[in-house]
């Protein structure tokens, strides 16, 4: 390892900035709904807290140190809003026009960007912040006369979270998760990059393919979308999927599929041990504990092409 050296050129980074914000309402079903821009975002500030040390004592020393749960909140500021965020500050508009507010706040995922550069390049690139399961609180609003120095409304809300399951071994539930852009392209993820704005974004409908509405993609899916390899340039048959699976007995889990070529190719699914686990359209289920190897299975002009999927199933008699 060489000498450590401060302060290079090029690595000077900093932050700074906050565009495409986009509101994702919560129905009651509790999926979000399709997104809508949030414009004129002038802040947003994120507001950990928790995770404090709670000292215990023991045999006259200090014995161990407890960090509490942590929590994650945010304080937007904005001068106007999209009008789907009436419903999650508490308002209803039982007529076009009219506004009653004290109602039932309506949950939301949110999402921002925010610039980042160097000494180099004040235009490095971007952190998408996604925001899962937001409540917002009643703010002020302050009206005052217009004068010689007039100054346009700013609006302000404290957002709580509550913290969702990830759907990813070892990580613990979470209300937030950010993406470094210079990062992923450095790493030459930016196909995927490109297909998660894609979603939470919306597309245009183009030639063959239909018009997609913009949705906030739950954790899991978008880390196993950065899991997979930028798309080849190739047309060459094949299929991969996870390497490994983990499943509680009388539990189910399902396998990603990483890629498939030709794309939307039927795929067959075994279990080489249905004693252990079973499997159905990518959806394992334990049955008993142990392993089993999992096959997924495409057939191309007549050649077979497989991967496989070694699932351990936890818990009951082994």
């Amino acid at each position: 390892m060489s000498k450590l050296v401060w302060d290079k050129t090029g690595e000077r980074f900093y932050e700074t900035g906050v565009d495409h914000g986009v509101l994702y309402p919560l129905a009651k079903t509790g999926e979000y709904e399709a997104g809508v821009a949030w414009n004129g975002l002038s802040s947003v500030s994120e507001n950990p807290s928790g995770a404090e040390a709670n000292d215990i004592y023991a045999d006259n020393i200090k014995y161990l140190s407890l960090m509490s749960a942590e929590d994650f909140g945010l304080t937007i500021e904005a001068y106007t809003y999209p009008d789907e965020w009436a419903e999650c500050d508490g308002s209803a508009a039982p007529v076009s026009g009219i506004s009653v507010g004290q109602q039932t706040r309506k949950g939301f995922g949110f999402s921002y960007r925010t610039k980042v550069g160097n000494d180099v390049d004040s235009d490095l690139g971007y952190k998408l912040h996604l925001i899962y399961n937001c409540k917002a609180s009643p703010s002020d609003r302050a009206y005052n006369t217009i004068n010689d120095s007039p100054e346009a409304i700013s609006f302000s809300w404290t957002v709580t979270t509550t913290p969702v399951e990830t759907g990813v071994a070892d990580l613990k539930p979470s209300a937030q998760i950010t993406l470094d852009s210079a990062k992923l392209k450095k790493d030459g993820k930016g196909a995927q990059l490109t297909a998660l704005e894609d979603i939470l974004y919306g597309k245009d409908a183009s030639g063959d393919d239909a018009a997609v509405d913009p949705r906030l993609p739950s954790i899991k899916e978008v880390i196993d979308l950065f899991k997979t390899e930028d798309t080849p340039d190739t047309d060459t048959p094949g299929i991969t999927i996870d390497e490994t699976a983990t499943v509680a007995v009388d539990g189910e889990a399902n396998i990603t599929v990483l890629t498939v070529v030709p794309v939307g190719t039927a795929i067959t699914w075994t279990s080489a041990d249905e004693t252990v686990a079973t499997v159905s359209n990518g959806t394992v289920k334990g049955v008993s504990a142990g392993t089993a190897v999992i096959t997924a299975s495409i057939e191309v002009d007549g050649n077979p092409y497989r991967d496989t999927c070694t699932v351990t199933v936890t818990g009951g008699e082994g």
